[in-house]
């Protein structure tokens, strides 16, 4: 029992846990006002949150059946493709189905609870994105700029305003100027898994928007969304802490631009590495520099996304306790 449920966490990449987590906390701090009780304050947020990970189960269970061929080929997938043999295609299969009914189901409560048709809209487009995404016909992560738009949507649109709309009616120019930040920052954090994965995409003919553009041009491009996406995001706070009367909280937005130079020194790595691989006639040894390098992207992806979290929770607490 206890192998057959790892092996689901594994196929359904647990490790996303945290990374959902920080969509909940962002929209429910700028979502949240002091008139929702703390009591239903904490029920909002257990739906909204489980609404979320089921839907990232979903998205990442039918990434896992899609890639599944191409994943048994590469060595660094072998715990994924293990795990997806040992839990069974067929169980996946139901499984999924009755994550789909039983997320609906949820959803619709939810959206009856708080009399908020957008709640059920927001997840019933996500979801059917985030399938596209790695499911034939469609297969968006092999369409070039359609990837990185999906990916945009359904990793950081759709989740932050699903917890967003879980407590508020109405979007306001600081949420959607944090939004913005997030969602270049978040498809910037990504781009160095595509780098990961660009040798094996481009002799496999898979398009991704880094096999589009290169492996230095996709680097430059993921240098500049994380910059704007940070700038964006500080000067999101600064204005709603200057709105908010609490001026001393923006000093802790300094976090910010320390995350970002601290995964920007690895981008630049990348950068670097990537134009000695153009100038060398593809070296082999330079190749797996940068597979390795890329491969540390997780703990990238951490240091952002929870550095964003911890000034998300600052935020719900100053409208609460300050």
């Amino acid at each position: 029992m206890f192998e057959t449920a790892k092996a689901l966490g594994t196929v359904s990449r647990a490790e996303f846990l945290l990374p959902n987590l920080g969509s909940l906390i962002m929209g429910l701090a700028w979502g949240a006002t002091k008139s929702t009780g703390i009591g239903d304050l904490a029920v909002l947020i257990v739906l909204s949150f489980a609404i979320i990970n089921l839907s990232s189960a979903i998205g990442a269970q039918a990434n896992t059946l899609s890639d599944r061929e191409l994943d048994s080929r590469d060595e660094r997938k072998k715990r994924l493709v293990g795990a997806m043999n040992s839990f069974g295609v067929n169980r996946l299969k139901k499984v999924l189905i009755a994550e789909f009914v039983l997320t609906l189901i949820l959803v619709s409560t939810f959206m009856y609870i708080q009399q908020r048709p957008v709640l059920l809209v927001l997840w019933m487009v996500g979801i059917s994105l985030g399938c596209a995404y790695s499911l034939p016909p469609t297969r968006l992560k092999s369409r070039s700029w359609l990837a990185p738009i999906s990916l945009i949507l359904v990793l950081a649109f759709f989740p932050v305003l699903f917890a967003y709309y879980t407590f508020s009616n109405e979007l306001t120019a600081f949420f959607l100027i944090s939004l913005t930040g997030l969602a270049l920052t978040v498809y910037s954090v990504i781009i160095p898994t595509e780098i990961r994965d660009y040798f094996r995409d481009k002799s496999m003919a898979i398009e991704t928007l880094t096999v589009h553009l290169g492996l230095v041009k996709a680097s430059i491009l993921a240098m500049v969304l994380l910059t704007t996406g940070a700038v964006l995001t500080a000067i999101a706070f600064l204005l709603q802490f200057a709105q908010a009367q609490h001026p001393l909280l923006s000093i802790l937005l300094a976090a910010i631009p320390v995350a970002g130079f601290v995964v920007l020194k690895q981008f630049r790595r990348l950068y670097y590495l990537s134009k000695e691989y153009a100038a060398s006639s593809r070296d082999g040894s330079t190749e797996r520099t940068i597979v390795n390098l890329s491969s540390h992207n997780p703990q990238w992806i951490m240091i952002i996304t929870q550095t964003y979290s911890a000034i998300s929770i600052i935020l719900l607490l100053s409208k609460y306790f300050l």
